[in-house]
């Protein structure tokens, strides 16, 4: 069965479902013929933005509420057959300033989902939305999922307590899950009003406004990039096939490069901004990881999943898009 014919008319849940990865999700599935019900706290600076669905308004249900509140969580995942769980505190910086709260979203909130599936939907099947962030600062490239777990900052402690949590709900209550380690996403309906939740999403802004992007170091940090279709279609394999339960994947780009390479080329398709390399921050030098790429394959035999939006051309489409739309994201 094909993901297109498996969910036409399927009862989906997505959690986070007004930001990046999940309104791009809705937007797919809608497409698709699924039952969308979109879940989302509209915590200001966390990236839901109503605008994300502009187009399929009619076609999703949006319920406003936080994953936390257990009682509402026990009523929204009765009768979805497939949740795709992309709720959570993403900004590796706040994680740090914060730690308590990133606990609360990204571990306490997960158990509250888990729980509402164990005694109100156990046939439920859930994707959870992990990080290349739990590995820390890789042993040897490419990172395979057998690297050890060794987080350099809270928020990537708490993504990894998310992600077991997925697997024993999976091993000992049947509430069949898997986690998806993502890399570097990138593209339209990402988060621009602030530097906190990843760079690549800033630098595009700061191109789109002609102003320079401060490159840390000497830019020679490699990194793989994931384009959100691609991104999205990953959750969706990962949704309609058991060949993935109680596991962990990467999902990463093909594509590895240097952040002077990517900034260049960022520049050069905007044909505005300009770059310079600048000390490194404290801050962020602390819970740096130096280069990182995953290795896919496992994802890609079991799925058959193959990233198919070339850097050049996920820049370029992102680019026409905000565009137009800057108003909504900044």
């Amino acid at each position: 069965m094909t993901t297109h014919d498996f969910y036409r008319g399927r009862r989906v849940m997505i959690t986070g479902g007004l930001g990046f990865i999940g309104s791009n999700l809705a937007h797919r599935l809608t497409d698709l013929g699924a039952d969308v019900l979109l879940v989302d706290s509209l915590i200001p600076d966390y990236g839901g933005n109503l605008h994300n669905i502009a187009g399929i308004e009619d076609r999703v249900r949006v319920n406003v509420a936080d994953v936390r509140q257990a009682s509402t969580m026990n009523y929204l995942v009765q009768g979805r057959d497939v949740i795709f769980n992309l709720a959570g505190q993403v900004s590796h910086i706040d994680s740090m300033r914060d730690p308590h709260t990133d606990l609360e979203i990204n571990c306490r909130s997960q158990l509250t989902l888990l729980e509402a599936c164990r005694h109100y939907n156990p046939s439920a099947k859930v994707v959870y939305a992990s990080t290349r962030q739990i590995y820390g600062r890789p042993d040897a490239l490419p990172v395979t999922e057998r690297h050890l777990v060794r987080p350099t900052d809270v928020n990537g402690i708490n993504k990894a307590a998310g992600e077991y949590y997925h697997l024993v709900y999976n091993n000992v209550f049947g509430v069949r899950a898997c986690a998806l380690r993502l890399t570097n996403i990138y593209g339209p309906r990402q988060l621009l009003k602030h530097n906190r939740q990843g760079f690549i999403g800033w630098f595009i802004r700061l191109v789109l406004e002609d102003q320079e992007i401060q490159v840390f170091g000497d830019g020679s940090q490699i990194r793989d990039f994931v384009y959100v279709d691609d991104a999205a279609e990953a959750f969706l394999l990962a949704g309609a096939t058991d060949a993935v339960n109680g596991e962990v994947f990467n999902v990463g780009g093909d594509e590895h490069v240097a952040h002077r390479d990517l900034v260049e080329l960022l520049v050069r398709t905007a044909m505005s901004g300009r770059y310079r390399f600048v000390e490194w921050p404290a801050e962020k030098k602390v819970i740096d990881i130096g280069s990182f790429y995953a290795d896919s394959s496992l994802f890609k035999s079991r799925t058959g999943w193959q990233p198919k939006v070339s850097l050049a051309d996920g820049l370029r489409r992102t680019l026409d898009y905000y565009r137009p739309r800057m108003a909504h994201y900044v």
